[in-house]
C-alpha cells in the first residue's frame, strides 16, 4: 500500500499465501529490493516463513518484519559490487541476532540494538521466529555528528533513558504509519538518529574527544562567512553543518558563548571593518545595518554601542 504524501511510502509482503517451497527463494528476491547485496543461507528453509512492513522516504527507511531463522552474509566483494555506506540500526523486539563485523561481535536480545554499517563486510544470524525493526540511516547523519566513521556499535541499552525513548520513538513510528507524511517521517527518525548517536559514545551529551573543538571552529568559520544574511540563526547553522542545534549550544558553550551571541558579534565585527574601510564610507547606518543582517539601524546602534561604547555614527565621525 502506497500513500500520496510526497515521496512518504508504506508496503508490506508476506510468505503466507507461497508454497513452502517457494518462501525462501521469494524472501532472497524481495528483502534484495529493500537492502543492498547480501547473501541468505536458511538453515530450516522448508520451514521458512516472514513477512514485513515497510515506511520509506527518500533519507529513510523503517522496516519492521517478523521471520524464521536465517543468516545474512555481506562480503567484501558485495561491498565492492553495490557499494553502500550507510548504517542500519537493528532492535530485536523477539529472538536474538549476532551481529559480526570487523572483529567485533553484538549479540543483541529485547533492549539492546546496535548500529551497523554496510559499507564493511558483516555477518548477521537470526534466531527462529525473530521480530525487530530496522532503520536504515544515512551515513552523513552519523559520521557527521559522531565526526568519523562509527564501528559496529554493539549492545545500545534500550531499555532506559535515552534507550527507552528510542524504543518507543520507533514504536509509535511504526504505529502512526498510516498517518504520517514524508516531512513528519523524516523529522522523527532525525532525532532518533541524533539520540542514537548520544548512545553510540556512551553518555547523553553528543560529545567525543575532542569533538566539541572542532565543531566550535567550523560554527566560527560559518557564521563569518554568512553573518550578513538576516536568516542566519542557531538553527540554520546546525542544518547547514549537519550538526544538531545541541550540539552547538555545547560546542559554543565552552567558550562562553552562544550561537545568538556569537551571530550578533560577527555581524558587528562586520560593520566595524566596514566603518574602517574607506570603500565603504558611502555607506549609510542603515545600509550598514541591512548589508550586516541587522533588522533596523536602530537594533544594529544599540548593539554596536553596547559592545563597542560608541554609535556606529560617532567611531565614523571619530575616523574622519
Amino acid at each position: 500500500m502506497a500513500l500520496p504524501a510526497g515521496s512518504y511510502v508504506v508496503d508490506a509482503l508476506s510468505t503466507e499465501e507461497l508454497d513452502p517451497r517457494e518462501r525462501a527463494d521469494f524472501w532472497t528476491e524481495q528483502i534484495g529490493t529493500y537492502q543492498s547485496r547480501m547473501g541468505y543461507r536458511y538453515p530450516q528453509a522448508e520451514r521458512f516463513h516472514g513477512q514485513t512492513v515497510r515506511q520509506r522516504t527518500d533519507n529513510y527507511q523503517l522496516v519492521k518484519y517478523r521471520s524464521g531463522e536465517i543468516e545474512y552474509t555481506r562480503t567484501m566483494r558485495q561491498v565492492r559490487q553495490d557499494p553502500d555506506e550507510d548504517y542500519r540500526l537493528l532492535l530485536p523486539l523477539n529472538g536474538e541476532i549476532v551481529l559480526r563485523q570487523e572483529g567485533e561481535e553484538a549479540r543483541l536480545t529485547p533492549g539492546t540494538g546496535a548500529l551497523v554499517t554496510f559499507g564493511a563486510p558483516f555477518q548477521c544470524l537470526q534466531s527462529d521466529d525473530i521480530n525487530a525493526f530496522i532503520l536504515t540511516v544515512p551515513a552523513r547523519e552519523v559520521d557527521g555528528r559522531l565526526g568519523a566513521k562509527s564501528p559496529v556499535a554493539a549492545g545500545l541499552d534500550l531499555t532506559r533513558g535515552l534507550g527507552r525513548i528510542v524504543g518507543s520513538m520507533l514504536t509509535g513510528l511504526h504505529e502512526e504509519r498510516e498517518h504520517l507524511t514524508d516531512p513528519q517521517f523524516d523529522s522523527v527518525s532525525d532525532r532518533i538518529v541524533e539520540l542514537i548517536c548520544m548512545l553510540t559514545v556512551g553518555d547523553d551529551r553528543p560529545d567525543v574527544p575532542g569533538q566539541l573543538a572542532e565543531v566550535e571552529a567550523m560554527v566560527r568559520r560559518y557564521v563569518r562567512d554568512h553573518a550578513a544574511d538576516p536568516n542566519l540563526t542557531g538553527t540554520a547553522v546546525a542544518r547547514a553543518l549537519g550538526w544538531s542545534l545541541r550540539q552547538i549550544q555545547l560546542a559554543l558553550q565552552r567558550v562562553g558563548t552562544t550561537p545568538r551571541e556569537l551571530i550578533r558579534e560577527e555581524r558587528l565585527r562586520l560593520v566595524r571593518d566596514r566603518l574602517l574601510c574607506t570603500e565603504c564610507e558611502h555607506m549609510t547606518i542603515t545600509d550598514l545595518a541591512y548589508s550586516a543582517g541587522f533588522s533596523s539601524a536602530s537594533a544594529l546602534s544599540t548593539a554596536f554601542r553596547r559592545r563597542y561604547g560608541v554609535s556606529p555614527r560617532e567611531m565614523r565621525q571619530s575616523l574622519r
